[in-house]
């Protein structure tokens, strides 16, 4: 018995089988695909308007900022009814602000007409202070008639000096009432009566072992008496050697010489008191 040869892909005992086929193997991985393509990232697309209103707001912070500095640099404006409202404070505090000495100046110089010499040219005199009282009500300061007109309109205080003329023949006292305001002042010269030359309305102010030291009350000749702002400015005039009160109006020398000196005393002290104040101004600082 033979043993014939083992053919490839034969199995023995098994008849008619099949070969098996050969392994493919391993798969091939094939053509590579090569990098993917990426779409370029999307960009957001700006607004015009919202940069332009950013930038307006920007503006307009830097423009508000820049406007506080300036106020307050620059000197702070007031309107004409706040200019007019300070002004007229500090001129009806002046009375209590001022030294005694600025309100009554130690000497005045006034003008004595030229009809006392029968010339145009008036005779220029000096009158000097002879002593200032303290502070008062208005009550001790007044006749009892300027009392009851004065009533209505009030008063805040009153204030007193006396001075002599150049001669030391005459002697005034000047007094400065104090009221609510210019409307009281005026309301209150009016009940007075205009001008003046009347019987004294202002109580005379004697000092002690001075040229005025006689002049009281009943010594008084004559009365002159005007408004500065708040303040009526009163006068009264006499003889520095105490006599009564006589008919002066008939002499027209000492009349006009004494008048003169009431007018001229008085006036000084009105024009101070009522001098309008500088405007205010007011640099913009804080607390201004």
């Amino acid at each position: 018995m033979s043993i014939g040869r083992e053919e490839p892909g034969h199995v023995p005992g098994l008849t008619g089988a099949r070969r098996c086929p050969r392994s493919p193997g391993p798969l091939s991985p094939g053509p590579s695909p090569g990098p993917r393509h990426r779409s370029p990232p999307r960009r957001k697309r700006r607004r015009p308007g919202l940069l332009i209103g950013l930038l307006a707001a920007g503006v307009a912070v830097l423009a508000l900022a820049v406007a506080g500095i300036v106020g307050q640099v620059l000197p702070r404006t007031f309107t004409p009814q706040q200019a007019g409202a300070i002004m007229a404070w500090e001129t009806s505090s002046r009375w209590r602000d001022w030294p005694a000495g600025r309100i009554f100046p130690a000497e005045v110089t006034y003008q004595l007409p030229g009809t006392l010499f029968a010339s145009r040219a008036g005779l220029a005199v000096t009158a000097d202070r002879i002593g200032i009282a303290p502070t008062s009500a208005c009550r001790p300061a007044l006749a009892a008639a300027a009392q009851r007109l004065i009533g209505p309109a009030g008063c805040a205080g009153a204030l007193r000096a006396t001075y002599d003329d150049q001669t030391q023949a005459l002697v005034v006292t000047v007094g400065v009432v104090v009221t609510p305001g210019p409307a009281s002042a005026r309301k209150f010269l009016r009940a007075l009566g205009q001008g003046g030359g009347g019987r004294p309305v202002l109580r005379s102010l004697p000092f002690r072992q001075t040229i005025a030291a006689r002049f009281g009350d009943a010594a008084r000749q004559l009365s002159w008496h005007t408004s500065a702002g708040p303040y009526v400015i009163l006068a009264t005039a006499g003889y520095s050697d105490g006599r009564p009160h006589v008919p002066v109006r008939s002499d027209p020398y000492a009349w006009q010489e004494m008048l003169s000196l009431a007018r001229g005393v008085g006036s000084t002290v009105a024009a101070g008191l009522g001098a309008p104040p500088a405007p205010p101004q007011c640099p913009g600082a804080p607390g201004c």
